[in-house]
């Protein structure tokens, strides 16, 4: 619902700023004082359309900036969208700002990051209906009234129960599709998958061989200089040369000389137990290394071998993977679509009957969707012509035209005929209107503008208040050609609507407007040579004031009048 409202520099508004309460808000004023303007304001809000004439003389931009609280049926709608845009923030609040320069250039905003006037117009039809100007109005979007109709019915059970069968139905038809292209192209796929299947095996790879093999590589490709370094390394620990002793010998010496010391001082008896470890452990270390060099291959054809093998390994990468698993993976991979591919025909009959099954219930539950829908459509012409007649509109008619499209590959009908079909059913649903006998019904976009089209839209809301998520709505000039006693009617068709909606409405009549909960008196004023829209929120005595001068001039009889009137709006509502 519209919580505030700020409007700068806008025709003849120079500053406003309103807070607006939740129930029906009403605003009242002489012709020609701004009322129209304020709901121009909004409309630019949502979207409308939007030129430099709409900014105050003077002024080099118009502003205007609404602050709308999401209700919990819209609120998901809404996250959605500013999601997708980037622009959520989890708040029960949302912002939306129009700016018009003298250049010429629009700015629209959410929550102050500026956005294309598309998605201001997406957001904005989500959370005002203004009646009286069609662009903003929902129920003239005829992709909604299937919605409305299901919800004013409490229909979404046996949607449900479709949807789902729908789905499985979309799944199997899919996996169909698959299954028989894959089966026009069966017998080179096999081929290409029993080749592929076959090379990988024969390779009889195995995890971690290819590291293996690049070691085994990499000492058969060096064998000639790591002997030669390990026979370098025996020869200065063991051997010795004729210019210098062996390692192990010298340091042998050292143990000689340590036991000679230990004699002497038993104190040093641990140098002597780590010099005799040391000279242990250069003992293994020379006779590791003979072992190793004794184990050095050179064997140039088991080279020839591994480069095969590499290259092997090398080659199946680049076909089916960076690595050995990868490959193995990929083989398995193949063995299961062939196997699939070899049973396809028998899977493809399992689908075609699994689909022959759901399309016949499909059928079953979409007849059922469609019987309660016919139902529920009589139910709600009927209530609306009844509203109608309230509202001095007894002439017109309504009703809910329903109407399916042939489709060969479509439902199975009961007469034969197979209709096209989606997730919402095999119908498609528009409201429909007569508003004058004999003139035929015709779709609510094409009915006429004005305060007839207001109390027909008036009717429509307070039939299918529960089903229509939109939070705030807006009457302009609903009272034309009706009465005082029709007025009060209309205010109470107003009254029950704003229990479920915020409900902004301009009037002229004191019959009407005494149903307000929040009252607003828009007028003219000149200050400083300069005409000014000012509006101020009426209570008690000023409201009392406002409604006689509405019943013609402010006099004892008016105002007795309008305390009797405001008398039984009280008495309305009190249980």
């Amino acid at each position: 619902m519209l919580k505030e409202i700020l409007i700068e520099n806008f025709a003849i508004i120079d500053h406003l700023d309103l807070q607006l309460s939740s129930g029906l808000v009403i605003f009242t004023g002489e012709t020609g004082a701004g009322k129209s303007i304020l709901i121009d304001a909004v409309e630019t809000l949502l979207g409308g359309r939007a030129d430099i004439t709409m900014i105050r003389s003077g002024a080099d931009k118009a502003y205007v900036e609404g602050t709308f609280y999401l209700p919990p049926a819209v609120r998901q709608p809404i996250y959605a969208i500013l999601e997708r845009e980037g622009l959520l923030d989890q708040s029960e609040y949302v912002t939306l700002a129009r700016e018009i320069r003298l250049n010429g250039r629009n700015i629209a905003r959410v929550n102050g990051r500026a956005v294309s006037l598309s998605l201001l117009r997406e957001i904005g039809e989500l959370l005002v209906d203004v009646h009286g100007q069609s662009e903003h109005l929902s129920l003239l979007r005829v992709s909604q009234h299937l919605g409305l109709l299901d919800r004013f019915g409490a229909a979404e059970p046996l949607l449900n129960a479709y949807q789902q069968t729908y789905h499985k139905l979309q799944a199997v038809r899919r996996q169909l599709t698959e299954l028989r292209q894959a089966e026009k192209e069966a017998a080179r796929r096999i081929d290409l998958l029993s080749y592929q299947i076959n090379e990988i095996e024969s390779a009889h790879l195995r995890p971690g061989e290819e590291e293996a093999l690049r070691e085994e590589r990499n000492r058969l490709a060096n064998a000639e200089i790591l002997a030669s370094l390990a026979q370098e390394m025996v020869q200065i620990l063991d051997e010795g040369s004729p210019e210098a002793a062996a390692v192990t010998d010298l340091f042998g010496q050292v143990v000689h000389a340590l036991s000679s010391l230990v004699r002497y001082d038993p104190a040093q008896n641990a140098l002597l137990e780590q010099a005799q470890l040391l000279s242990e452990g250069l003992s293994d270390l020379a006779r590791e290394l003979r072992a190793y060099l004794e184990r050095i291959e050179f064997n140039p054809r088991r080279l020839d071998q591994i480069e095969e093998r590499l290259e092997l390994i090398h080659n199946l990468k680049r076909k089916y993977g960076d690595s050995i698993s990868e490959i193995l993976a990929y083989a398995e991979k193949a063995r299961q679509e062939k196997e699939t591919i070899a049973h396809a025909s028998e899977r493809i009959q399992e689908l075609e009957l699994e689909e022959t099954r759901l399309l016949e219930r499909l059928v079953r539950e979409g007849k059922a969707l469609s019987q309660k829908r016919h139902q529920d459509a009589e139910r709600l012409s009927s209530a609306l012509e009844n509203e109608l007649l309230d509202l001095q509109m007894s002439g017109t008619q309504f009703k809910v035209d329903f109407q399916t499209r042939p489709d060969p590959q479509g439902l199975p009908l009961e007469d034969g005929q197979r209709v096209a079909f989606d997730a919402s059913g095999y119908e498609h649903v528009e409201f429909l209107i007569a508003p004058n006998p004999g003139e035929g019904f015709k779709p609510l976009v094409k009915i006429a503008s004005g305060g007839e089209t207001s109390r027909l839209m008036l009717a429509i809301k307070n039939v299918l208040a529960r089903a229509d998520y939109i939070p705030t709505l807006i009457f302009d000039e609903i009272d034309p050609g009706i009465g005082g006693r029709v007025g009060a009617v209309v205010g109470q068709k107003l009254r029950a609507l704003a229990l479920e909606h915020q409900v902004l409405c301009v009037t002229h009549l004191p019959q009407l407007a005494a149903y307000g909960s929040q009252h607003f008196h828009v007028e003219k004023q000149v200050s400083h040579g300069r005409t000014i829209t000012q509006v101020r929120e009426l209570q008690g005595e000023e409201r009392l004031l406002e409604l006689a001068q509405m019943l013609g001039g402010i006099s004892e009889g008016t105002l007795q009048s309008a305390r009797e009137i405001l008398d039984a709006v009280e008495k309305q509502q009190t249980p």
